[in-house]
């Protein structure tokens, strides 16, 4: 895998045509395994002898992995991402009550509310700015790690600093002390954001998790509250601001197809469905670990070995999607499939929140300025430096009326 990550589809359509399953070699050199195809990805994200522990992991566990390798706190983050069975039911629970259909409904008028806020501001840095502006920066970042926070708890003077700690921990290309230093500092500043919600609790999730540890010491640790809190504000902002980004550059770049949406002719729901299909916010998610040596689409997976859920490439199998998957097609025939938003007991918990923020989003967004182009080619932005998230660092764009 490519540290300093880059559009993967390339690549990705190459090791499909080779299998649905592949060999790859992780940062540090550490042996693993990738699922591209989307069946195999469906069956394996669901599959009864696959886990999330890190006690699964046989070069973790042989003291084969140093501290400091980039991807190391995918694997030993303590939360719901690494706790199988019980202990992920439990944690599940607890956190779930905050992404119900109605309280995710309840938050569509401050979202809405906070979206048009943001649109002034991308028009006001354009006019300032030679009719160019940052929509990555103004509008698609603000927006979802704003409502996360919100609903976390967590007071705006952190946001901006949650947010470049965030893309440290994702990166796969940062040396270890950097890493290590980047993962100390989430903590910390994740540990007074928990502080300050025990001194002064609130109507928060982080409220709610702590009441929960308080009324039943054993039900949530303090490493749990810590882990679960970085989970959400990563999970919670980084892949709704890939998928606003990676939809508005889809848009920009298939106008026939935006045309669509602002016609009515197919909804913006379609686009945020076919984005995630097509340009996956998350490219490869570390890690799951086969619990004995398993078969998959013909090819072994030995036990304990690292293996990354292939979401990008999934989106793309010309097998599960048709021969024109490459194809940005918002009308597709019975709606776009995916698992960008995972499957099976994982699936990803706040998947109605991210769609009802992007659809208000690119809704909102290409009413107020309908004719909104990128102000750079595609080939000139500059991508991710990960083989995680999917997406691009920045996007100029004229937000014109």
């Amino acid at each position: 895998m490519n540290p300093a990550g880059g559009c993967p589809h390339a690549d990705n359509a190459r090791l499909l045509a080779e299998g649905a399953v592949a060999p790859v070699v992780l940062p540090g050199d550490v042996a693993g395994m990738a699922v591209l195809g989307h069946d195999a990805l469906k069956e394996f994200l669901a599959h009864p002898d696959v886990a999330k522990g890190a006690e699964h992991f046989t070069a973790l566990r042989d003291g084969e992995i140093p501290d400091g390798w980039p991807l190391k706190t995918f694997a030993t983050v303590q939360g719901m991402i690494t706790a199988d069975d019980a202990d992920h039911r439990r944690l599940r629970s607890l956190v779930s009550k905050a992404f119900t259909a109605r309280r995710v409904e309840e938050l569509r008028p401050r979202i809405e509310t906070v979206t048009a806020h943001l649109l002034d501001g991308l028009g006001e840095a354009a006019v300032g700015g030679d009719g160019v502006a940052d929509l990555r920066t103004h509008f698609a970042l603000p927006l979802p790690m704003g409502v996360i926070c919100e609903l976390l708890g967590v007071d705006a003077e952190h946001q901006d600093r949650l947010h470049h700690l965030s893309n440290q921990v994702v990166s796969t290309s940062i040396g270890p002390e950097e890493a290590m230093e980047a993962n100390r500092e989430m903590v910390t500043v994740l540990a007074s954001v928990a502080a300050t919600r025990l001194e002064n609790p609130g109507d928060d999730l982080t409220s709610a998790l702590i009441a929960a540890r308080e009324e039943d010491g054993d039900r949530l640790s303090q490493h749990e509250l810590i882990g679960t809190l970085l989970l959400m504000i990563i999970a919670g902002h980084e892949t709704t601001l890939n998928l606003i980004t990676n939809a508005v550059r889809a848009l920009c770049a298939h106008r026939d197809q935006l045309e669509l949406a602002q016609s009515g002719k197919a909804s913006w729901s379609d686009v945020v469905e076919e984005t995630l299909r097509w340009d996956s916010p998350v490219s490869f998610f570390p890690f799951r670990y086969p619990t004995r040596d398993l078969t998959l689409d013909g090819t072994v997976i030995p036990k304990g070995t690292p293996v990354l859920a292939g979401y990008s490439a999934a989106g793309r199998d010309k097998a599960a999607h048709g021969p024109d998957a490459d194809r940005f097609d918002i009308t597709r025939s019975g709606g776009a499939r995916h698992l960008s938003l995972g499957h099976g007991p994982h699936y990803c918990l706040g998947s109605p929140l991210a769609r009802m923020e992007a659809t208000i989003a690119l809704e909102q967004l290409f009413a107020r300025f309908p004719e909104l182009d990128l102000a750079i080619l595609e080939a000139e932005l500059p991508r991710h430096a990960s083989f995680v998230g999917n997406s691009v660092q920045k996007l100029p764009v004229r937000p014109r009326p």
